[in-house]
């Protein structure tokens, strides 16, 4: 049956390339056919990976300006398909007005009867089928797991009882209460033991606190002394420390703050021209550039780094920045060496091999490898001293460290992917440009002198201190507090917990997409699949773009007919640039329903360009989520199925002799786990272009753990030749792969690595020296010490033609070595694990679900149950910004997501 295209009077969601009825008959759906039960073993929602990903994404960088990101002028009179919650730091002018009338949904156009029909039968559907198939692909089988997961902890059916209750929500007791308990606490420990016991599993300091006088020497008294001032002062800092996540939650949540203090921005500093005799060639000539247009010259030698070079090969790169260079030349002029105007008019004749090389020269000059100590710590000094002012604000009284303050500098966008406007120029931002957000009492920032500030207002509603809008694509930036600040801190828990309040309701959600997944109603029937995709695919909700100014990414609600292929009874390829123009492509293993419906999708007359989801946008979508929830969006589902999943998968490890392990085999075992979170929320990378180098090296250095390893056990043989017999001649065998090439490079390897050891060391006996000023060491001295580096290849030279390895060190004895080999055993199966954790993780990108998708707390958990110390799992950076999730769970080995 052919669709009704006359239908004038429906309600549209799309009004471009709309092809889909309103409503299908059973008749319509019956005729379909399609995908049925029997396709069996479809695992619901399984990615099957489908090769490395085409595309690159580093998510471990820290972010600059660019962070936030808000729509141009000219695109906020539009639909806006944010979340809700992104409203939150616009000013007070961008924010969109609340809508008179909601828009009103597909349903309205349903028969009364039908809809009475389809709410009875709503008691009769069944939830997703569940299969399992031994030869499934890896993606399958963490969805099989992950089914089971859920029904194990009967999310399906009714939600799990929370073990402990966030001390955010105890109500019992009042915050003075709670704070005055903490107190207590922390007093009644030891206050003169060298160190309060970490959590986490941070290894605890020794007290010599029970240690005789006699048997402590003035160092190690004066040693420990220090130790118990630095423990009480940071008992004390704690103490002081504002808990916020154990404070009662304010009654108005959108005011964000009461007073605030802040110095503004740090500009890029301003350019310094050429000295004149470096010009730019044009048709092989050298002309006078001004100095705007010199400067966008020397963006374009900036790139001329091995990492950024491929871009000045690019086509539509090379066309825009050749077009704004134009522009500049136009407006500010470009004249021979006798004063002529020159028309510039092509890229090609442009020579900049002479900016370039001083560019260069200027860049290697200002390394500071190349300075000595003194000097570097006066940059770092002087750097420190410029940046003091910006670093922090006074946020309600409170010291918070600002994030991005510095002013981003002019250079040429890049953007991600094949992005339309790569290579224009992002020209300098001026005070004029810029709104301070401050607090009314505070006294505003002070311009650069002879500018000033394009607005000044008292916003308690937003979290940024200072705003401007790009040129590029019209996008504001905004200086927001860094990621350790309580601000960010509570916008992180808030994140977790709404995925946590998730657990109460998706059982139920679950149960009502899938029963629309039959609607009559297309738009119903349309917004359970994509709820489906969003839920079990991990699929993006997708925002419409504006093709010609922003690259051309999607997610779910805004896949087209071309992004999709379909493979009976129930495979579906995708095909698309999602996020960052991270190009998604898997095959998944779907429901008979969804199947169907996606087939019903891609009828005919739709083709190549249509939407797949033509009465369905991400504003509707989250609206419908709101609604079964209070705050749902998509973006939970993949927070909650994130989290759920490393908690499931974390419960089962007590079982895994590896969990018994010494530290790096942890590790390992908490990466694994989240490796499987990683690809069912398809956090993918392509294989860095250094990843086999670099295993190379790992590789090399367990050969030459086992190649000192078995000259240990060589050197027990020269003390006591009759071991031999003890340990069996097999012992002392060399590996098999160990043979006399890859003995004698390694060797080779050793001998250069000891004379750069001694020729650095000298190096820096005489920087000492030089500091104190006193005079440097001789070069006699250096080739006294390299003497050392002769009689070590004398040493080699004897034992590969006697093959025998005399004992080392003094006291050398049978026992020594024995250890020493239980120690290289060891480094080695360190380094073995490493290998082998780094070799899964090639094209697999942890940092994004470990930072942004998985509860911090649960990493906390893992790190105290099976002692292994945080900063194996956070840096310091992290450690900073999860401060909250370590504090909150220091005390409860049992907490659960």
């Amino acid at each position: 049956m052919p669709f009704d295209s006359a239908d004038d009077n429906m309600s549209l969601s799309k009004p471009n390339g709309l092809s889909s009825a309103s409503t299908i008959s059973r008749a319509h759906d019956k005729a379909l056919g399609g995908a049925t039960s029997k396709g069996g073993g479809a695992v619901s929602g399984v990615a099957m990976r489908s090769g490395p990903a085409q595309h690159s994404m580093d998510i471990d960088t820290p972010m600059t300006n660019g962070t936030s990101k808000r729509k141009s002028r000219s695109s906020i009179s539009k639909v806006s398909y944010a979340d809700a919650s992104d409203s939150d730091g616009e000013p007070l002018a961008k924010r969109s007005k609340p809508v008179k009338k909601a828009i009103e949904s597909d349903s309205d156009d349903e028969p009364i009867s039908k809809q009475r029909n389809r709410l009875s039968s709503s008691r009769r559907e069944k939830a997703l089928p569940d299969s399992s198939d031994d030869d499934e692909p890896l993606g399958i089988k963490l969805a099989q797991k992950k089914a089971q997961m859920e029904k194990k902890a009967g999310i399906d059916a009714k939600p799990k009882a929370q073990k402990i209750t966030p001390k955010k929500h105890v109500k019992e007791e009042s915050d003075d209460e709670s704070l005055a308990k903490s107190s207590a606490q922390k007093r009644q420990s030891n206050g003169a033991a060298a160190a309060r016991r970490k959590s986490n599993g941070v290894k605890k300091e020794e007290s010599t606190s029970n240690t005789p006088k006699s048997k402590i020497t003035k160092s190690k008294a004066a040693s420990a002394a220090k130790d118990v001032k630095k423990a009480k002062a940071k008992e004390e800092s704690e103490d002081e420390e504002f808990q916020w996540w154990n404070a009662p939650k304010p009654e108005d949540d959108s005011i964000k703050w009461q007073t605030l203090e802040h110095n503004g921005v740090m500009f890029a500093p301003e350019y310094e021209p050429l000295p004149k005799h470096i010009r730019l060639l044009y048709d092989g000539k050298p002309i006078n550039l001004s100095k705007e247009a010199e400067e966008v010259a020397t963006f374009w030698v900036a790139m001329m780094t091995p990492a950024s070079i491929h871009h000045l090969d690019n086509p539509v790169f090379r066309s825009n920045f050749f077009s704004d260079f134009s522009d500049f030349i136009k407006k500010h002029g470009a004249t021979d060496m006798k004063g002529n105007k020159v028309a510039v008019k092509s890229l090609d004749k442009c020579d900049f091999s002479k900016i370039q090389e001083f560019w260069m020269a200027r860049i290697e000059a200002n390394k500071t490898k190349n300075l000595s100590k003194q000097e570097k710590e006066a940059a770092k000094a002087k750097k420190d001293e410029l940046e003091a002012p910006y670093i922090t604000c006074m946020w309600d009284g409170r010291k918070q460290k600002v994030g991005n303050f510095r002013v981003e500098p002019p250079s040429l966008f890049r953007g991600r992917g094949e992005h339309p406007k790569t290579g224009r120029v992002k020209t300098r931002v001026h005070p004029e440009q810029i709104t301070i957000n401050i607090g009314k009492n505070a006294k505003v920032p002070t311009p650069p002198p002879g500018h000033k500030w394009k607005a000044v207002q008292h916003d308690q509603k937003a979290t940024w201190l200072a705003m401007w809008q790009e040129n590029i694509n019209g996008a504001y930036k905004y200086v927001m507090l860094g990621a350790a600040s309580d601000v960010k801190g509570q916008s992180d828990f808030k994140k977790f917990e709404k995925a946590r309040e998730l657990k109460k309701h998706i059982g139920k959600i679950r149960k009502d997409y899938t029963r629309e997944l039959k609607s009559e109603v297309m738009a119903d029937r349309q917004r359970a699949t994509a709820m489906y995709l969003i839920d079990k695919l991990a699929l993006r909700a997708g925002n419409e773009k504006d093709t010609e100014n922003e690259a051309d990414t999607v997610g779910c609600c805004s896949l087209k007919y071309e992004h999709i292929t379909l493979e009976p009874p129930n495979k579906v390829t995708f095909d698309f640039l999602g996020k960052d123009s991270i190009r998604y492509n898997e095959t998944a293993q779907v429901d008979a329903q969804v199947f169907k419906n996606l087939k019903l999708f891609k009828k005919a007359p739709k083709r190549d360009g249509d939407d797949l989801f033509d009465r369905l946008n991400t504003s509707q979508l989250n609206k419908h989520l709101n609604s079964c929830m209070p705050g749902l969006t998509a973006k939970v589902f993949r927070t909650y199925n994130a989290s759920f999943t490393m908690s499931e998968l974390l419960k089962d490890l007590h079982n895994d002799p590896r969990s018994k392990g010494g530290v790096a085999e942890k590790v390992k075992l908490y990466n694994d786990c989240n490796r499987k979170v990683a690809i069912l929320c398809n956090h993918k990378r392509t294989v860095g272009a250094g990843h086999e180098q670099q295993m190379q090296k790992l590789g090399d250095r367990i050969k030459g753990l086992r190649y000192q390893k078995w000259r240990h056990k060589k050197m027990i043989l020269d003390i006591e030749p009759t071991f031999k017999k003890k340990k069996g001649a097999a012992w002392f065998e060399l590996d098999d792969d160990l043979d006399e090439s890859w003995i004698q490079e390694h060797q080779q390897f050793l001998i250069e690595e000891q004379h750069s050891k001694i020729s650095k060391k000298f190096e820096k006996d005489n920087e000492k020296l030089k500091a104190n000023k006193e005079k440097p060491l001789p070069e006699k001295e250096l080739k006294e010490r390299l003497h050392a580096i002769k009689e070590l290849e004398q040493k080699f030279k004897k034992e590969n033609k006697s093959g025998k390895v005399e004992a080392e060190g003094r006291g050398a004895t049978v026992d020594k070595f024995l250890k020493a080999v239980e120690k290289f055993d060891e480094r080695i199966k360190t380094l073995e694990t490493q290998a082998e954790d780094r070799d899964g993780n090639k094209e697999v990108a942890l940092g994004t679900s470990k930072i942004n998708y998985i509860d911090p707390r649960l990493t906390v958990v893992f790190s105290k149950k099976f002692d292994v110390p945080i900063e194996k799992f956070f840096s310091k950076t992290l450690r900073d910004k999860f401060r909250w999730a370590i504090k909150s769970v220091e005390d409860s080995d049992d907490w659960e997501f």
